[in-house]
């Protein structure tokens, strides 16, 4: 297990603004994820879990939807639109379908590293392991499109005590693994002038099919009606700035039950003239170039 460690954080300030002077930025995000071979998730669409040591056939196949249909389905909705998605991606997809990642990267998608499966997440690794993980995924994922990404989210959002100082460490641009702000924060691993930095941008979880639909069972229409509220009431409840990111699963809303509901949020934020639309790389540039909006919090 990795020890704890003290990082210099900094912390927008209250007169942060996104691009624009715009109060509210919104990142449209897809998880395109695949578990390592031999693996399936721990739950599938009929919810019960199987007796330990058996694979669960259902649920390895509900989880491969996303790179048979999911993905194509949610890029044309995103295409359709004029957006460009941060995609998460598991490595293991540029082994096993690497054509169609060569393809979302063309397309100006931001490619996010998500660990190499969704099985394998830092916090159960001690720090050798945690940053072969790290490399493996981030050579495999460079290997198809031709450039290194420079965001990482883990799965489930889940990184180690140390991921922060170990992606920034192996030239990450930006990492996810966090929940605690709902705008961004950079850190750096100490006082030091050659510290290496990160941009923490907040993982939020309001407007994502997984959690809602999934686990909560609620409708589609629910999510688009939550998202709907958030944008018309949040605002007028409190000024200061925030992000929110709106996720949809390949496997889940990329199937047509779910797929025209991502199209109907996209389409809520288009209409709006007080929101920025971007991906998360986009907003670690953008929050590096207002270094002075940020102030110090240790922790």
């Amino acid at each position: 297990m990795s020890e704890a460690e003290t990082f210099r954080v900094q912390r927008a300030t209250s007169d942060f603004r996104w691009p624009n002077g715009a109060r509210i930025a919104v990142v449209f995000n897809l998880a395109y994820e695949a578990w390592s071979p031999g693996k399936a998730p721990g739950i599938g669409p009929m919810g019960n879990v199987l007796q330990p040591g058996f694979f669960d056939t259902n649920a390895h196949s509900w989880a491969s939807y996303g790179a048979v249909r999911g993905i194509q389905r949610l890029t044309r909705i995103a295409a359709a639109n004029g957006v460009k998605a941060s995609i998460m991606v598991n490595a293991v997809l540029a082994e096993t379908h690497p054509a169609v990642l060569a393809e979302l990267h063309a397309a100006g998608h931001e490619i996010v590293a998500h660990s190499y499966g969704m099985d394998v997440i830092p916090v159960y690794f001690d720090e050798a392991g945690e940053r072969a993980n790290i490399r493996r995924t981030t050579d495999l994922i460079a290997g198809i499109t031709g450039e290194r990404p420079l965001g990482w989210i883990s799965p489930r959002g889940t990184g180690s005590l140390i991921s922060p100082r170990l992606l920034a460490e192996e030239g990450y641009v930006w990492f996810g693994d966090c929940n605690d702000d709902d705008l961004p924060a950079i850190i750096a691993a100490s006082d030091a002038v050659d510290s290496p930095r990160i941009v923490a941008i907040p993982l939020t979880m309001d407007v994502n099919d997984l959690p809602h639909s999934i686990r909560y069972g609620n409708a589609p229409a629910a999510l688009v009606e939550q998202f709907r509220a958030i944008l018309d009431n949040a605002p007028r409840a409190d000024d200061a700035p925030f992000m929110l990111d709106v996720t949809a699963h390949t496997h889940a809303f990329g199937r047509p039950a779910g797929a025209w509901a991502y199209d109907a949020m996209i389409k809520l934020a288009l209409e709006r003239d007080d929101i920025w639309i971007g991906t998360r790389m986009e907003i670690a540039r953008h929050a590096l170039a207002q270094g002075q909006m940020f102030k110090d919090q240790t922790t």
